[in-house]
């Protein structure tokens, strides 16, 4: 039957003699000019059939159309669908059982049931925390700390225990011991750096003077002007012998071109990148960040802070310019510590543990102090818990400085609590924002807290990025914590608690002066904001847990 005319298939010739184009392709054929090359037999309505099929007789090809692929039947489909569910729900079981707080167990779990096709990739991203290794490092630092102990001369073991404080005296530092399972130690000196000049310039000091072991640990690191000057003092330092370790975390310097740890790597410098995930998966990880900012040169002297490597620090990178930011100088027992806490970091990146040494007897001082390290591997929710316990001991006065205002329930209730109590609470936090959405939550929560009596300050010249807390008369701390949901669950965090009244006096002094180039937030700022903008900061205020 010619093609055509109404038949649902054709025979394929399987002469081999070209007698020419078959009856249906006639119109085609005529359709070409003389010489030029004529269409594959097999080509029938935009239909390519293999040349092994037209050259077999026995063989018929559809007319109307192909059998449907396998991925467009129904039954595939639902296949596919069902599965993901079944995934889905046992994602939404390990969500219910691992993630630590109800709010956001319930949003991943109804998240994952009800559109597992959506949600069950962001969570094998962002929902997982594998931290199995810092269990090991912890065994590791405890077996280190044992054998630096077993070196020691009996004098020197003996100035060790007499620096542990086993009952401080200070509300405020009595359950950080356990809490963070270091002691409370005396015999040491602190100084305050403030901002990037004043840290930088001790901070290169410290490192041209290094001898033995060098110990460099940040968050950000720019290739600028202040970042270079670093690389070549750990450059220069690691090429006359000194042993030196550099951490940097590897989502807070993305922008960190290759070459410049390569550089650090050629001149003998141990470079690693702090990552929660190993492999491809960490460029999708933003959470679990290492927001430690910690240099131990010797283990005698130790800066810890606010301050990350670049101009900006420095006050030199408009529109947040000048930047305020608060770091510490700290010498005595302590150090050791905070070796620990680094050689914890440094085991998980590179699995060994750094070389430590005993801080010398004689650089001590008079200061107790408590170093807080805290992060999402805690059995306990460190930080928030060292909050809670910073801001109910205060009776007197309660001063807060923090680039966001984002608490959670409990630090909020008890910030609440306190000025029921009568302590004058202040909290000092930026009038310029570096991340919008951050910034719009703490502004309704900026409102909350006026209605609750709370003082909130913005501070003005530039942007705010210390990190502190003044507790009455008697104690401060510095670090690296925000009081922000992040810091609290989802950041690798640094603090130095110090019970002493002159290192008190100082901070009480410092902030002062910090109040002072502030206003005072009102219920106006909330209230007076369009209706648009009112709306966009409760929505920001629904990501709460995670900014």
């Amino acid at each position: 039957m010619p093609a055509g005319a109404g038949g649902g298939e054709t025979k394929l010739s399987t002469d081999p003699v070209d007698n020419g184009p078959a009856p249906g392709l006639a119109a085609a054929w005529h359709r070409h000019p003389i010489g030029v090359p004529k269409k594959k037999a097999g080509v029938r309505r935009g239909i390519n059939i293999p040349p092994a099929v037209c050259q077999n007789s026995a063989h018929r090809v559809p007319v109307q159309g192909l059998k449907p692929p396998m991925l467009q039947s129904p039954s595939v489909i639902a296949f596919i669908l069902l599965a993901f569910h079944v995934v889905g729900l046992v994602a939404a079981l390990h969500a219910v059982m691992t993630v630590r707080t109800a709010p956001g167990a319930i949003a991943w779990a109804g998240s994952l049931l009800m559109m597992p096709y959506v949600t069950l990739v962001p969570y094998l991203i962002f929902g997982r925390s594998t931290f199995a290794g810092y269990v090991d490092a912890r065994r590791f630092n405890d077996d280190r700390l044992r054998e630096i102990r077993h070196g020691m001369t009996p004098r020197e073991r003996e100035a060790r225990s007499a620096c542990v404080v086993h009952e401080p005296t200070q509300v405020c530092m009595r359950a950080l011991p356990r809490l963070t399972g270091m002691p409370c130690l005396a015999n040491n000196d602190v100084r305050l750096l403030v901002n990037g000049t004043q840290t930088f310039d001790a901070i290169f000091a410290a490192i041209g003077q290094a001898r033995e072991v060098l110990i460099v640990q940040f968050f950000i690191v720019h290739d600028d002007a202040l970042g270079r000057r670093l690389q070549a003092l750990l450059c220069e330092r690691a090429q006359a012998g000194v042993k030196v370790y550099f951490l940097f975390d590897s989502i807070g310097c993305h922008a960190l071109p290759r070459r410049y740890v390569r550089t650090l790597l050629e001149a003998g410098v141990d470079a690693r990148p702090f990552s929660t995930h190993r492999g491809f998966v960490n460029r999708f990880q933003l959470n679990f960040r290492n927001h430690r900012k910690l240099v131990i040169v010797d283990g005698r002297e130790a800066f810890i802070g606010g301050h990350n490597v670049g101009v900006e620090y420095l006050g030199e990178h408009p529109p947040l310019a000048p930047w305020r930011d608060t770091h510490i100088a700290l010498r005595g027992s302590a150090v050791l510590d905070l070796q620990m806490s680094f050689a914890e970091d440094w085991y998980w990146a590179a699995r060994e543990v750094p070389h430590l040494l005993m801080p010398p007897a004689e650089v001590g001082g008079r200061m107790t102090c408590q170093v807080v390290p805290t992060g999402p591997a805690d059995s306990q929710e460190t930080c928030s818990l060292f909050f809670v316990e910073a801001i109910q001991s205060a009776r007197q006065r309660l001063w807060i400085t923090s680039p966001y205002f984002v608490p959670d329930e409990a630090v909020f209730a008890v910030l609440r609590l306190a000025v029921l109590r009568g302590v004058d609470v202040r909290i000092l936090i930026p009038a310029r924002p570096d991340h919008v959405v951050v910034y719009a939550a703490s502004t309704i929560y900026a409102y909350q807290a006026v209605a609750a009596g709370i003082k909130l300050y913005r501070y003005q010249p530039g942007f705010l990025h210390q990190k502190v807390i003044l507790i009455d008369d008697e104690a401060a701390a510095v670090g690296t914590a925000n009081l922000d949901n992040r810091s609290f669950r989802l950041n690798f965090e640094l603090m130095v608690m110090t019970a002493d009244k002159g290192f008190a006096a100082d901070v009480a002094a410092m902030l002062e002066s910090d109040f002072a180039s502030a206003t005072r937030i009102g219920p106006d700022e909330f209230l007076g904001a369009p209706a648009p903008l009112r709306v966009a900061m409760h929505v920001a205020k629904l990501f709460a847990p995670i900014l």
